[in-house]
């Protein structure tokens, strides 16, 4: 990887040999493969045994886990919150595994859209839950930095599964109590 990092260097018509950039295609690719580590992880080896009997069956919610992501189409860095809450049915999960998983989807080339979603399935599918709901409220550099330039805008989405979408009256204490 350092070598394509030292080729982009050149592509932009700097040396990579000026005494700044003597280093940065190493420090960039050790960055990227931080900033990519979840594709070397999986839910089995995060969740490690760390899901628990529980007759709780009253919503769990973690809010505010903070993310750092690189959009899959320009690889630029987009970050900000993920408000995670699930209803148990039998089963809790490790408060911070929620946050792991979390990570793991993160740390990789994504969309909004498609992070959230992995984040619900994935916890809905470890917990076997009565339903789950994900919001993720974040920046993208690729709107601030590039095109249309605006600095102040924020992207909400969500994946509300189980009864966080059929039922309303969860949804909304869910939506209530992230706010």
């Amino acid at each position: 990887m350092d070598q394509y990092f030292r080729e982009l260097i050149e592509s932009i018509g700097e040396n990579p040999k000026r005494e700044g950039l003597l280093k940065t295609p190493q420090r960039a690719a050790q960055a990227f493969e931080f900033m990519t580590q979840g594709y070397k992880k999986n839910v089995d080896e995060i969740v490690n045994g760390a899901i628990f009997t529980s007759d709780n069956d009253e919503m769990v919610i973690v809010k505010d886990i903070e993310l750092y992501s690189l959009c899959e189409h320009h690889l630029l860095p987009f970050f900000g919150k993920a408000h995670v809450g699930y209803i148990p049915n039998g089963k809790i999960i490790g408060l911070s595994k929620i946050a792991r998983i979390v990570d793991m989807y993160a740390r990789r080339l994504q969309v909004q859209e498609n992070l959230t979603r992995q984040i619900a399935q994935t916890l809905m599918l470890a917990t076997g839950a009565l339903g789950v709901g994900v919001v993720i409220e974040a920046q993208h550099l690729c709107m601030m930095m590039r095109g249309v330039e605006k600095q102040n805008s924020v992207m909400k989405t969500s994946c509300l599964l189980g009864v966080f979408r059929k039922g309303e009256a969860t949804r909304k204490e869910f939506l209530t109590l992230i706010s």
